[in-house]
């Protein structure tokens, strides 16, 4: 694979080896094999686009067309210097015309399949989260709009329709108006992973998630990662910042940047995990002003006080999440719910549902401001913010000196 540059290597100076995500090796494949599909000969590498826009030629690693007229190609995760389980997995995507228009996309073999609310996709769906999903769609279209339409003799057989668990991405595909694809991604294997996950808690059986938001995976459990989160604060003061912005992602990175535009590029720091680093940094170069973007299950780590929020690192607090929604006046049976569910993000959601994700944000927002004033950044002339973003990457609410002792002074009423 080529083009495995990190498009923040310029702000960042990251020295660790950047990876791919399943989703942009999904992508990838799932690319190929239609390409195989299209003109009978599946290429030994494909140009895809990421994400986050960046264009990368992925190498094949397998492929095979056929004789029913449906076309497989594989793409061998590379995670860089990240300790991903999936590392080496082999991402395989088998690609098939249908009788009905759209894009339809389902779980092969080591894909998870959803059994429970509160991670974002529906019950019985593919676990293929929303942005490769989007971004597979995306590639697809490109290639499809820079290819001939079939023949006009081509028939798909009324028997080639979508299965019942696959699920609809598209309406329709461009130059095919009377005809659809079916995606099938598999991970050969995946099921065994998914052990050494947290699928099998969150309810998704079978195998792995196809994840990834960028198409990047950073090595955000790796000394060079932390290293850089240091450089990067560092580099912000030496260019005058004495405010700094620090997310846990790309997408609270890229909503604290439409949320503070007068800020320069350089103030804006993915911390990752690190928490402890990134304060133990800010407060090492004199920075006056932290503003934190986070949301739910990051937020809930750190209002616990871990120096480090990665999930192998320790479980959410759900005794706190069911307090912080009693406290916005959330039902006896939604907090018995929430006290019970694995994910910081089932009782965003469900909170949401009742118009209560303004209350529940700041009230959950107050008790990270306050462990971290506390624990990492003491003293009145450090001002601290908190803004939460939800996972659209919209901003919620947003917490600061001016507003968290009044949430705190009521949560200690209640």
């Amino acid at each position: 694979m080529t083009g495995h540059a990190d498009p923040n290597a310029k702000r960042r100076a990251h020295r660790g080896r950047t990876g791919f995500t399943t989703g942009a090796c999904a992508a990838a494949a799932a690319r190929a094999a239609a390409q195989g599909l299209l003109t009978g000969a599946i290429p030994d590498a494909i140009e895809t686009q990421l994400p986050n826009g960046q264009r990368v030629l992925f190498a094949i690693h397998e492929k095979r067309l056929h004789p029913d007229g449906g076309a497989t190609a594989v793409v061998v995760k590379d995670a860089g210097d990240d300790p991903d389980v999936t590392d080496k997995a082999p991402i395989t995507a088998t690609v098939a015309w249908l009788a009905v228009p759209g894009l339809f996309v389902a779980a092969g073999e080591g894909v998870g399949i959803v059994t429970r609310p509160g991670i974002g996709l529906s019950v019985g769906e593919p676990a293929i989260n929303p942005v490769p999903r989007q971004n597979l769609h995306e590639n697809l279209c490109e290639l499809l709009r820079a290819s001939p339409p079939p023949p006009a003799a081509f028939t798909p057989s009324p028997s080639l329709l979508p299965p019942k668990d696959a699920v609809r991405l598209a309406p329709e595909l461009p130059n095919c108006p009377n005809h659809g694809l079916l995606v099938t991604i598999a991970v050969p294997g995946g099921e065994t992973l998914a052990k050494r996950t947290l699928n099998p808690r969150l309810g998704i059986v079978g195998g792995i998630s196809i994840l990834g938001t960028t198409g990047i995976v950073r090595p955000y459990s790796t000394a060079a990662f932390r290293a850089s989160v240091v450089q990067a604060i560092a580099a912000a003061r030496a260019q005058g910042c004495d405010t700094v912005v620090l997310t846990t992602g790309g997408r609270t990175e890229k909503a604290m940047m439409a949320l503070w535009p007068e800020l320069p590029e350089a103030a804006f720091v993915q911390m990752g995990d690190f928490v402890r680093t990134a304060f133990d940094a800010a407060r090492k170069n004199g920075i006056r002003h932290l503003i934190i973007g986070a949301m739910v299950g990051k937020l809930t780590k750190m209002a616990q006080g871990m120096p480090v929020t990665h999930a192998g690192k320790g479980e959410v607090d759900r005794t706190l999440l069911a307090d912080c929604a009693r406290a916005v006046g959330a039902p006896s049976a939604l907090v018995a719910e929430i006290a019970a569910a694995e994910t910081a993000r089932f009782a965003a959601e469900r909170l949401a549902e009742l118009g209560l994700d303004v209350a529940f944000h700041s009230a959950l927002a107050a008790r990270a401001w306050h462990t971290l004033k506390t624990k990492y950044w003491p003293g009145s002339a450090r001002r601290l913010t908190i803004q939460t973003v939800d996972f659209a990457g919209n901003a919620v609410a947003r917490i600061d000196e001016s507003t968290a002792p009044q949430w705190l002074a009521e949560w200690e009423e209640r």
